[in-house]
């Protein structure tokens, strides 16, 4: 071979090099920062007051602001689920909240968690050559096969369960674990401490893997009460302890802005910021706000699911959008198949690819023609465009918030059948069920089959020995 035919050879060898190095970033990094009971009007670009979050509504600035963006459940456990699996929690067998072993009543939630038959957001990522990180509260069962590094994740350092499952009355919970891996390393942490602690390993882990395409999911424990602030927050804003903590949590999401911008990989990391589900209105003033939707969490009314969303991609993202489509939690797991190029799970999920709409692509709507409001077991409503109809249900209603920390009281209201048109009554307050009784029979037909065919199709979530 003379030298020609050499350097033609190495010259093409070096740009098949650079097309396939190209290729290998043209799928973006993630991080999915999750809080804990934050409310739609809890960020300064949704409205708050009393305290502002200027990091947060800065990736607003950049990315998209989403106005009806819903999680998978009104509680933790089986929101997280939906977010990781892109599947209703009912179909994962996770529609309940999860307790560590204690009172009876909890004995048969302390043994469950993911099947290991599932394929979680982490292990499809990192099929694909990803490094993957939790860090935070995981909620998704907390004996060793269930915990993150079971599910897809190398790394794990966080909470197994919320905040305020702790010794002492009225529940005596076992000493609150804080876990690196699959070890308890403390118990009881300062949680005062825990965002700060939470806010360094979630940077630490970008600092290391800049190289690498990652999966950071920081999962924050606040604003669960029992709420928690740093020195360096306690008494900054005008809205009492609750307002603190929000606003280290946006310093918090200022700290992995800066990390991903000084490792040079923020333009090309779509950044998703949202909440598990709506603000817990019985504990007062220790609660968020779901400003103009109604009710909170463990409610289906709007309030208890509709959540903040931002989501930032400088690289594909339009800058300063507003999306008003119909998306859910359920989404991501299928849109980053998309934007890897991945093949979904083998089990079947029920979140939709949203990577026309997260473009600002023209004439890009929503891809859910109904979506399931599911309390446990039971469907309590649905929304069918700008519809949701509300099913005969009781629920309960705050008559007295808490203070210090402490719940407040609530009686239980029965309802019948309720028709909302959201986009003219976001608030949930005009029923005109009987005003289009033709419509509240196609939506419950509709939401009926869906649900039956949910049911018939659910599959078992992982059962272990409660230890």
């Amino acid at each position: 071979m003379n030298n020609f035919k050499i350097y033609l050879l190495i010259g093409l060898l070096s740009i098949s090099t650079v097309v396939v190095q190209a290729k290998i970033k043209k799928a973006p990094n993630l991080v999915i920062i999750f809080t804990d009971d934050q409310g739609y009007a809890d960020l300064g670009c949704y409205g708050a007051k009393g305290f502002e979050t200027p990091n947060i509504d800065k990736l607003a600035d950049t990315g998209m602001r989403f106005t009806d963006f819903y999680v998978g459940a009104s509680v933790c456990t089986p929101s997280r689920a939906a977010l990781l699996t892109g599947c209703y929690p009912n179909r994962v067998g996770l529609g309940q909240v999860l307790f560590p072993k204690g009172p009876k009543w909890t004995h048969n939630k302390a043994n469950r968690g993911f099947n290991t038959d599932e394929t979680t957001l982490a292990e499809m990522l990192k099929g694909e050559g990803y490094a993957t990180a939790c860090v935070g509260k995981w909620h998704l069962g907390h004996l060793p096969e269930f915990l993150p590094p079971s599910h897809g994740f190398d790394e794990y350092f966080g909470l197994p369960y919320s905040n305020d499952m702790l010794p002492g009355k009225p529940l005596n919970f076992p000493a609150l674990p804080l876990i690196e891996g699959l070890e308890t390393i403390e118990e009881n942490p300062d949680q005062d401490q825990l965002t700060t602690r939470f806010t360094e390993r979630a940077v630490d882990f970008i600092n290391r893997k800049s190289d690498d395409s990652f999966f950071l999911y920081l999962a924050h424990p606040m604003p669960h009460v029992p709420l928690h602030v740093s020195d360096k927050f306690r008494g900054k804003s005008k809205h009492g302890l609750y307002g603190d903590v929000i606003m280290e949590i946006d310093w918090s999401v200022g700290e992995v802005i800066k990390a991903l911008k000084e490792n040079g990989v923020y333009d090309n990391t779509l950044v998703i910021f949202s909440s598990d589900n709506g603000p817990w209105l019985i504990y007062g003033e220790h609660a968020g706000s779901a400003g103009p939707l109604r009710e909170g969490k463990s409610t289906s009314f709007d309030g208890g699911q509709r959540v903040p969303c931002i989501m930032s991609w400088p690289a594909k993202i339009p800058a300063g959008k507003e999306c008003d489509e119909l998306v859910t939690a359920m989404d991501i797991l299928p849109t980053m198949a998309m934007l890897t190029g991945t093949e979904l799970p083998a089990n079947k999920i029920d979140g939709k690819d949203i990577s026309r709409i997260i473009k600002g692509k023209r004439k890009a709507t929503s891809p859910h023609e109904i979506f399931l409001y599911i309390t446990r077991t039971k469907l309590e409503a649905a929304r069918m465009g700008d519809w949701k109809l509300g099913f005969p249900k009781s629920y309960g209603t705050i008559t007295e918030p808490g203070k210090n920390g402490k719940k407040g009281k609530a009686k239980s209201v029965r309802l019948q059948w309720e028709l909302y048109n959201l986009k003219d009554d976001i608030g949930e307050t005009n029923n005109l069920a009987k005003q289009y009784p033709e419509l509240v029979e196609k939506i419950k037909k509709r939401a009926e089959e869906e649900m039956a065919q949910l049911e018939a199709e659910k599959r078992p979530c992982g059962i272990a020995d409660a230890k």
